[in-house]
């Protein structure tokens, strides 16, 4: 995430303080409590945050590829993304090969996309780091995935880390977990986050004070 505020298309600013676990935490008060992946989807820098819109991609397996355009559907798929998109890549928890590289890193930053996020593995991932690209997946694995993989559909509902994600939901993660928001309750949540984290950092300061934890829970309803 960036240091300047995440504005939603709706215009509602996410405030700076807002984590995948006040999101869990908004998305349980909605009725919602499966939309986090696997704790086996972890970021390549336990610092990396990405805050944006789904844009999916699914791979299948298959060695069938067009020899004259082998990535042709990658590459349209990355041409397509668009300013605060986050790539989902939705994989199956396949381990046949990487999915996501430096070059693909290089694409999506410079269209503006704002991590990638992947239930298969990564590469390139030294090369990854200086390009300044976020990117969540489930190890690494130097294996192409050109004549073991294929891309299978493209902006369409998918799964990825356990969870359904649809083209336009939005994604909060970090080092606790890859929250998914469905696109029709994204404001909702997001407002519910904004004011647990206004909530919550004045629970910090009662607590640090000394004030027991039953009179700030009493008042405040936030742990």
């Amino acid at each position: 995430m960036s240091a300047q505020p995440f504005v939603l298309r709706s215009g509602l600013e996410v405030d700076s303080r807002v984590r995948s676990a006040l999101v869990s935490d908004s998305l349980d008060l909605i009725g919602i409590r499966t939309n986090v992946m696997s704790r086996a989807v972890t970021p390549l820098v336990s610092s990396m945050k990405i805050m944006g819109y789904a844009s999916t991609i699914e791979f299948v397996e298959g060695s069938d590829f067009d020899p004259q355009d082998p990535y042709g559907p990658a590459i349209d798929y990355l041409d397509s993304l668009q300013s605060g998109d986050v790539a989902i890549v939705a994989t199956g928890h396949s381990t046949k090969s990487a999915f996501w590289g430096e070059l693909f890193s290089t694409a999506a930053k410079g269209r503006g996309s704002n991590g990638v996020i992947t239930d298969g593995p990564l590469r390139d991932t030294q090369e990854i780091l200086p390009v300044g690209y976020s990117a969540f997946g489930i190890g690494t694995l130097p294996f192409d995935y050109k004549g073991r993989m294929k891309v299978s559909s493209v902006h369409t509902r998918v799964t990825c880390g356990g969870v359904e994600v649809n083209q336009g939901d939005f994604i909060v993660a970090d080092n606790d977990g890859v929250a998914v928001v469905p696109a029709s309750k994204i404001d909702e949540v997001i407002t519910l986050a904004n004011e647990r984290a206004r909530r919550e950092s004045t629970v910090l300061k009662e607590l640090l004070e000394g004030k027991s934890v039953r009179s700030v829970w009493d008042k405040h309803r936030v742990l």
